[in-house]
């Protein structure tokens, strides 16, 4: 039993640890965006409802099983629960989901822009093309859905008119991911305001490709494009 205390001990600080460093990297403002963990197949840890980041405690990380029940917790889950739990749900490879509003993934999702093949690390580290979802309303069971449409293989998608969905093998991969994604937002708007941004050739691209799926891909095999 204390093992399993342990565990929850360690996986609360990681919540927090990672919700802290997207909010010093400037990818969520104080009660906005989420950070999840999943504990093992039936139950996860994420950030409370409009948390203050700076005063995130471990305690204040509330603990549910993936039909959304609270376990022994007291704080108010976070009001995108239900998109973190789909994502649990449809891909068992995943440990942490991030939900932001880092600012020019949010100006991209406004124009409900997808983000092409623009950079090598976009393949090796998210998959490849960023997808827009579609426009749902926020904080539903319609969330879910329309997310894992716009993921499709990748660890990464832009949400329409929101913000963003990342998720990982690690909290410190989804938050890298986060990290990637916001750079990658950043240089195609800037380039757009220049001309119009040139994109890999897909002959170029497939060595990326296998080192996604080896090291990074948290999309369940049977997904997979032969």
């Amino acid at each position: 039993m204390s093992e399993v205390n342990d565990k929850l001990v360690e996986l609360r600080k990681e919540v927090v640890k990672g919700a802290q460093t997207i909010y010093s990297k400037g990818l969520v403002e104080n009660g906005e965006g989420n950070v999840s963990v999943r504990i093992n197949k039936n139950e996860i840890l994420i950030t409370p409802s409009s948390n203050r980041y700076e005063d995130l405690v471990s305690e204040a990380i509330v603990h549910l099983d993936l039909d959304g029940n609270p376990i022994n917790s007291k704080s108010i889950p976070s009001t995108e629960t239900k998109m973190h739990l789909a994502v649990y749900k449809s891909r068992p490879k995943v440990k942490c989901v991030i939900h932001n509003h880092s600012s020019y993934v949010t100006m991209l999702s406004v124009l409900r822009k997808n983000i092409p093949v623009i950079m090598e690390q976009q393949i090796i580290f998210l998959g490849g093309e960023i997808k827009c979802s579609e426009i749902t309303e926020a904080h539903t069971e319609a969330m879910g859905p329309s997310a894992l449409n716009a993921l499709e293989l990748n660890n990464a998608a832009i949400l329409a008119n929101h913000g963003a969905i990342i998720c990982g093998k690690s909290v410190e991969h989804a938050v890298r991911f986060a990290i990637i994604l916001e750079k990658l937002a950043k240089v195609y708007w800037g380039a757009l305001q220049v001309g119009d941004p040139l994109t890999i050739p897909e002959e170029n691209i497939k060595e990326h490709e296998k080192m996604f799926n080896r090291l990074f891909a948290c999309y369940p095999r049977k997904m997979r494009k032969e």
